[in-house]
């Protein structure tokens, strides 16, 4: 059965889906961090701080960006395939 497993080898899209998900998530904790003076009656953050929140939503698209370029060569794959 082992000479059956396929070995894993990365795929066009995953480092795009990688640094997206980090990303996302790093714009995740700058949004916690911005909006808990809100909640807590304190001196909320300087504007920068907002701008890093949109950091969320970059890190969606360039994890989209991945996701498309890896159908892309999906699609490749099974059309030189069935050739």
């Amino acid at each position: 059965m082992r000479e059956q497993t396929q070995t894993y080898s990365a795929a066009p899209g995953d480092g795009l889906i990688r640094a997206g998900a980090i990303v996302f998530f790093l714009g995740t904790v700058a949004t916690v961090v911005t909006v808990a003076p809100l909640f807590l009656g304190t001196t909320p953050f300087p504007t920068y701080m907002f701008l890093l929140s949109m950091l969320m939503g970059v890190g969606f698209l360039i994890a989209g960006a991945g996701v498309l370029r890896s159908i892309a060569a999906g699609r490749r794959q099974a059309r030189a395939a069935a050739r």
